[in-house]
């Protein structure tokens, strides 16, 4: 017989026990004082690719750094470079890799300021140029970057005007040194840096302005004197009108657009490549495309440049102010276009305004070429009501089978009725070896 339990043993069976409650309590008040980590909209790449690889979740909310604000974002501009950037086909994309957070343009409210911020102050209306992350509902942005809007400036007309309207005017005057009675050609007239360029051509007396744009924009297209297709053959049709030349050619497409631009300008003419749009021809990134787009680009030496009295030049904003430093010169520029702004001189054309969750919609209508000014992402905006996935499967699968049991029955019906169709043969041909006449018109006489 064992001999019972001392108070000395029994004490340290249970010591283990205590000692485990006691360390699973405490990691449970450890967590408990731990601030749940607080999350926000946002419109995330998840991987180099077609529309599918955009997709609205929720991101931890940024922490600010020393030399930062954050801004509570209202409105957000969608851009040529954000259609490059989720292809995969961009110039130097952010050193981010996927998944991140898309969006090069945004206007909101200040929520804070980090150290060393002394010009900014939580509550200002701003605009940003953010290198990526400005499409989420709350962005932290270098104060280099952030702009004071106007107060008349609503957050939609901000984010409408900062980007387009800062390349629009480095085209026409700092690089184009665009003069009264002078000649402009604007490829892409209906897009959101074409429509700046025609507001703030108008700015300069007796400027002649011709644009390329697709035949459905036309009539959507205003203040543009000669308005072509690009389909067309386009360069013939200037010749015509100008036999002497254009001064000055902005070219957002490239490929063999290039060598027509050249070729229209007059002595002292200026051609100005600002975009690679011909890059995206489809939905995902074709290495066809991309080879025939080098290709068809000629290459102009300087002697060339030189005889002929002509300039080539370009305009790269997201190289300006992230890798070369220029953040001083375009904050400059935004100045000059937000008093034109205050002063009434020029106003943004507003596309269309699309929620978040619509950001394949959105991207698809500019990859269709089919808006007339900005399109804008609105973070509080409701987005199209949509059935659910599982519907829309269940749906597919419903009118597949339905098809399926419909076929099935053509062809049952079509059996049977060739079937009859082979008894009736058979029947006539036994009513005429027996020598019975067939009744006419199916009644006996």
């Amino acid at each position: 017989m064992s001999e019972p339990a001392t108070n000395d043993t029994a004490q340290k069976e249970t010591e283990p026990k205590e000692q485990k409650n006691g360390e699973q309590n405490g990691e449970e008040e450890k967590d408990k004082s731990q601030p749940a980590v607080k999350e926000m909209k946002a419109i995330v790449l998840t991987g180099f690719g077609g529309l599918k690889s955009v997709k609205v979740l929720k991101r931890p909310e940024p922490q600010l750094q020393e030399g930062e604000v954050l801004i509570r974002v209202k409105a957000c501009g969608l851009n040529f470079p954000d259609l490059m950037l989720r292809q995969g086909v961009i110039d130097n994309p952010p050193k981010t890799k996927a998944p991140f957070v898309l969006g090069f343009e945004c206007a909101g409210e200040v929520e804070a300021v980090g150290e060393g911020v002394t010009d900014i102050r939580v509550g200002d209306r701003v605009a940003a140029l953010s290198e990526s992350k400005a499409w989420a509902e709350l962005v932290a942005v270098p104060a280099k970057f952030v702009y004071k809007i106007p107060a008349k400036m609503s957050f939609e007309d901000a984010a409408a005007i900062t980007m387009n309207y800062v390349v629009a005017y480095a085209l026409l005057f700092e690089i184009g040194n665009l003069k009264s009675d002078q000649t402009v050609l604007v490829h892409s007239v209906g897009g959101g840096v074409g429509q700046a360029v025609v507001q703030l051509a108008k700015t300069v007396g007796g400027v002649k302005l011709i644009g390329t744009a697709s035949k459905g924009k036309h009539e959507s297209i205003k203040d543009v004197a000669h308005l072509l297709d690009h389909s067309t053959d386009y360069v013939q049709e200037i010749k015509k009108e100008f036999p002497d030349g254009i001064d000055l050619v902005l070219d957002c497409l490239c490929g063999d657009d290039v060598n027509k631009g050249y070729t229209l300008l007059k002595p002292m003419g200026r051609y100005v490549l600002y975009g690679a749009s011909k890059l995206t021809t489809g939905e995902t990134k074709s290495l066809f495309s991309l080879a025939k787009f080098w290709w068809q680009v000629d290459k102009v030496s300087p002697m060339k440049l030189f005889d002929e009295n002509k300039t080539l030049s370009g305009f790269n904003l997201r190289q300006l102010l992230y890798a070369q430093g220029r953040d001083q010169y375009v904050r400059d520029l935004v100045d000059r276009i937000y008093k034109l702004y205050s002063e009434g001189q020029i106003k943004p054309v507003v596309d269309s305004t699309w929620a978040f969750e619509d950001i394949p919609d959105a991207m698809q209508k500019m990859h269709d070429r089919k808006n007339v000014g900005k399109i804008i992402l609105d973070p509080a905006k409701e987005p199209i009501p949509r059935p659910p996935e599982e519907v829309v499967e269940k749906k597919r699968k419903g009118s597949a089978k339905s098809s399926k049991e419909n076929k099935e029955k053509d062809n049952k019906e079509n059996n049977e009725e060739n079937k009859d169709n082979k008894e009736s043969k058979e029947e006539a041909k036994a009513g005429g070896d027996s020598g019975e006449k067939a009744p006419e018109n199916g009644t006996d006489k």
